[in-house]
C-alpha cells in the first residue's frame, strides 16, 4: 500500500514539474546559457593573453614562442565555444520539436508563438505583444582575431622574377602577423560586399645567404661577407601596421519563412583586396659564430639599419571560412636609397 502511494506522489510530482516547464521560459534559459558560455570563454582568453605577455615581459619566452601561445590559445577557446554552444542548439531543437508535438506549454496557447536560431541568433515572435524581441541580432559590424605566417623575400626595381637571384633564403626567411580587425557590411540589409580594418603587428626576418650579413656605411645599406663563418645572419624588423580591405565573402545566408535573410559571414569563400599603412617599431640584426677559442658567440645588433619607418603597400587575401592564402607587398623600398621591396606570402586564419 505504502508503495502504491509513493508511486502515485512520484506521478503526480512529475506531472507537475512538467506542467511548469514553459516555452518561454525554457528559451530565455537557454539563451542566457549561450551568452555566460560566450562570456567566459572570451574572459579565460583574455587572462591566457595576459599571462602571456607578462611571461613575455618577464622574458622568460621569446615574442615568437608568444606569438604561436596566443594562436593556440585562440583556437582552443573559439573551439569551446563552438562545441558548447553546438549543445544548447540542439536542446533549443528539441524544446521546439516538444512544443509542435504539444508536450510543453506556452504563456498562452491561443497566442501564436515562434523561435528560429541562427548561428547564435536567437529570434523571437510573440504573437501576444505582436512585436518582435531578439536576445541577439544579426550584426552588421563583427570582430575577428587574426593570425598569420609564411615567408618572406624582397624584389628588386619591382620585378617578380628578382627573386630567382634574392640574397635571402626563400623558406628560411619568415614572417608572423598577428592582430585584431573589425569587418563591417555596407549596406544595411544582408549583402556580400564588406569594410575589413584593423591593427596588427608583424614580426619579418631576412636570413642572408653565401655568409653575408647587413652593414651600414655612409648612410648606405648593403651585404657583406662576414669574416667568421655564420650559423645565423638574421635581420628582423618589427612593424604595427593598419590594414584596410574590401571584402566579398560569398557565404550562403539564410533565409526566414517570413521574407527576411540572416547574413552569414565566414561560411563559404572570401577574398579580400586593399593595403595597409604603418610604422617600424625596430629592427635588430642576429649574428651565430664561433669564435677563435670555437666559442659559440650570438650578436645582437640594434639599429635602424637604414629602413625606412614608414611603410604602405598592397595586400590581398583568398579564404574559405576561416583559413586561405595571403600575399603583403610593401610599395616602398625597405632601405633608404634602394629599390629593394619587401614581399610575403602564407596562410591567413580569421577567427570569427
Amino acid at each position: 500500500m505504502i508503495r502504491i502511494i509513493l508511486i502515485l506522489v512520484l506521478f503526480s510530482t512529475t506531472i507537475a514539474f512538467s506542467q511548469e516547464r514553459v516555452f518561454e521560459k525554457e528559451v530565455s534559459k537557454i539563451s542566457k546559457k549561450i551568452d555566460k558560455i560566450t562570456r567566459q570563454q572570451k574572459d579565460s582568453l583574455k587572462q591566457k593573453i595576459k599571462l602571456i605577455n607578462k611571461e613575455l615581459k618577464e622574458n622568460k619566452i621569446t615574442k615568437e614562442q608568444a606569438l604561436l601561445q596566443k594562436n593556440e590559445a585562440a583556437n582552443y577557446h573559439a573551439k569551446q565555444i563552438e562545441v558548447k554552444v553546438s549543445l544548447q542548439e540542439h536542446k533549443l531543437q528539441e524544446l521546439v520539436q516538444d512544443k509542435t508535438n504539444g508536450k510543453i506549454a506556452s504563456v498562452e496557447e491561443d497566442d501564436s508563438f515562434s523561435i528560429r536560431f541562427f548561428d547564435n541568433d536567437i529570434i523571437v515572435f510573440d504573437g501576444k505583444n505582436k512585436k518582435r524581441k531578439k536576445k541577439k541580432y544579426n550584426k552588421r559590424t563583427t570582430s575577428q582575431f587574426v593570425f598569420a605566417f609564411g615567408v618572406n623575400n624582397v624584389l628588386e626595381n619591382n620585378e617578380f622574377n628578382s627573386l630567382n637571384n634574392s640574397q635571402y633564403r626563400f623558406w628560411q626567411s619568415h614572417f608572423y602577423e598577428l592582430g585584431f580587425t573589425f569587418k563591417t557590411r555596407f549596406s544595411k540589409e544582408a549583402s556580400k560586399l564588406y569594410f575589413k580594418y584593423g591593427l596588427s603587428f608583424l614580426w619579418n626576418n631576412l636570413r642572408a645567404k653565401n655568409n653575408q650579413h647587413h652593414v651600414v656605411n655612409n648612410g648606405v645599406t648593403n651585404l657583406e661577407q662576414h669574416v667568421k663563418s655564420l650559423s645565423e645572419s638574421r635581420l628582423r624588423h618589427v612593424q604595427m601596421t593598419f590594414p584596410m580591405h574590401l571584402e566579398f565573402d560569398f557565404s550562403k545566408n539564410k533565409k526566414l519563412s517570413e521574407g527576411r535573410v540572416i547574413d552569414k559571414t565566414h561560411d563559404g569563400l572570401r577574398f579580400g583586396i586593399g593595403g595597409f599603412f604603418g610604422f617600424k617599431l625596430g629592427t635588430r640584426q642576429y649574428l651565430e659564430f664561433e669564435n677563435n677559442e670555437s666559442i659559440r658567440v650570438e650578436e645582437v645588433q640594434k639599429g635602424d639599419f637604414n629602413m625606412n619607418t614608414v611603410n604602405y603597400g598592397l595586400s590581398t587575401y583568398l579564404a574559405y571560412e576561416g583559413i586561405g592564402l595571403y600575399a603583403k607587398y610593401d610599395l616602398n623600398p625597405l632601405f633608404k636609397g634602394t629599390e629593394t621591396r619587401n614581399i610575403s606570402l602564407g596562410v591567413r586564419f580569421d577567427i570569427n
